[in-house]
């Protein structure tokens, strides 16, 4: 039986209700739960999931649909839901009556603010981030699907008023030990990143953790800001203010592969600059984010790790087949896999191919290597992200097992604040049904909520074979393939 309710005017952000939909359809008897803000997307895509939203929903409304097996199943979710909505703070609860604020402006103004988060459907993310511009507080946009020009825009405005303007798209920043979106919990240190890829971020500040070096800040400027369009606008003001932070000893800037133009305009401001800059620009002929964090703490006098924490049972089945298959949440870790797999076997196919002519067809099947973001936009459009749901990856992992051509599945496990309360849990009884080899990059903290150790013990318990550096775990899987093939 379906049901499905509009709540008028309530809101949580998005990452909120993807761990609401998340939750609900982990309930026993419930086959689909899907909780979000009523825009005409996802209005939309609640009809593709055969729910009959009211024709009266708003974008102001919180949409409920929930697919359940009997009567009482229903009931057991709708109070997890109600369990779920009010474990989020809402100002007001307290019982002192709090009017609430008609825009983001008069919240700022209001509050004192000196950073607004936006992260309300791509759309309005504009007009609420131009809001928190004109109150005065730099803003980190969350949000996604907002164009490059409105994405300029922001940024040049930004600059005209000495704020930082960090997004759209921007899924991690830590400000002064803060974290925002999805953020780890890292020590305090001398070291500020600059960061054009969320997960990028994650993994270097969780490198330098495990060596014992803290950060100051991290700075997320959306993973366009290094394109062509855009031209590093957020990453040059990113890089002046941590220039001027007394905290911050180093920097280093992260991206995907950045428009060749503009990296060397960055490379060129950074020259400029009193505090000395490493750069993680991933592309062919670049150093791995494990090597960037060795390099960070080289440059800093802290001593580098002979070898990153792995965590490996005593066997992987044997590998069978040729073909290396990525299964990723984290689009940075992906590059990098890919940029190390294809260095030594030849093309990857993905679909986020580092070659035009690499690109996966639309059912995303290949013969050869093959790695796949699970986190792009297009694959997320209704979904919850993969580091809050991995059943996506876990079908697919089965799937993978099942081809004789796949040898190695390569999959990335990020920890952390807004990512799944337990991923290994999800993940270990797929992992312990497969009969290939299974390599997990584990991005993560020990004092990450979900508790390193225990996700790594749980993996390995699992079979497979977990390793802190992605750049590591990517080395691995050739290894085996090339065992298997007699080249290694």
């Amino acid at each position: 039986m379906n049901h499905v309710e509009l709540r008028r005017g309530a809101y949580r952000d998005s990452v909120r209700l993807m761990q609401i939909s998340q939750a609900l359809t982990g309930t026993p008897g419930v086959s689909a739960g899907f909780v979000a803000m009523a825009t005409p997307l996802n209005v939309d895509l609640a009809a593709g999931m055969g729910f009959t939203p009211p024709p009266d929903a708003t974008a102001n409304d919180m949409l409920i649909a929930v697919a359940a097996v009997d009567d009482e199943s229903l009931r057991a979710a709708l109070a997890r839901l109600d369990v779920e909505l009010n474990s989020t703070p809402v100002p007001g609860t307290s019982g002192t009556p709090i009017v609430a604020p008609r825009t983001v402006g008069s919240a700022v103004r209001r509050l004192g603010a000196n950073l607004t988060l936006v992260s309300t459907p791509g759309r309005y993310a504009f007009a609420d981030a131009m809001d928190a511009l004109d109150a005065g507080t730099s803003v980190m946009v969350f949000s996604d699907n907002v164009s490059v020009a409105e994405e300029i825009r922001l940024k040049e405005v930004a600059a005209q008023r000495g704020l930082l303007a960090m997004g759209p798209d921007c899924g991690t920043a830590v400000i002064g030990g803060v974290g925002l979106g999805f953020a780890n919990v890292v020590r305090p240190g001398p070291v500020g990143v600059v960061a054009a890829s969320g997960t990028g971020a994650q993994h270097l500040t969780t490198l330098l953790d495990a060596a014992g070096v803290g950060v100051s800040h991290v700075l997320g400027v959306g993973g366009r800001d290094l394109s062509a369009a855009v031209a590093a606008r957020a990453t040059l003001a990113a890089l002046d203010m941590l220039d001027a932070d007394v905290a911050t000893e180093l920097i280093a800037v992260i991206s995907k592969p950045p428009a060749p133009d503009v990296a060397a305009r960055v490379r060129e401001h950074a020259r400029r600059l009193a505090t000395p800059v490493e750069f993680a620009l991933l592309d062919a002929g670049e150093p791995d984010l494990t090597e960037v964090a060795a390099r960070v703490l080289r440059r800093i006098g802290a001593p580098v790790p002979s070898t990153w924490p792995a965590w490996l049972p005593p066997a992987l089945p044997a590998v069978t087949g040729p073909a290396i298959r990525g299964l990723f949440s984290g689009g940075t870790l992906c590059d990098e896999a890919m940029l190390i797999v294809s260095g030594a076997l030849g093309p990857v196919r993905s679909n986020i191919p580092l070659r035009p002519e690499w690109a996966l067809p639309g059912d995303l099947r290949a013969d050869g290597h093959a790695m796949i973001d699970f986190g792009d936009d297009v694959l997320t459009q209704g979904r919850p992200h993969p580091m809050i749901d991995g059943r996506q990856r876990l079908d697919r992992l089965t799937a993978e097992a099942a081809d004789p051509a796949c040898g190695v599945v390569l999959m990335d496990v990020v920890l952390g604040h807004g990512a799944h309360p337990d991923p290994a849990a999800e993940l270990a009884p797929a992992i312990a049904a497969v009969r290939v080899p299974v390599v997990v990059s584990l991005v993560g903290t020990a004092s990450d909520p979900q508790g390193l150790q225990r996700q790594a013990s749980l993996l390995r318990g699992a079979g497979a074979a977990v390793y802190a550096s992605n750049a590591d775990a990517a080395r691995r899987a050739v290894e085996l393939v090339n065992s298997e093939s007699g080249h290694g």
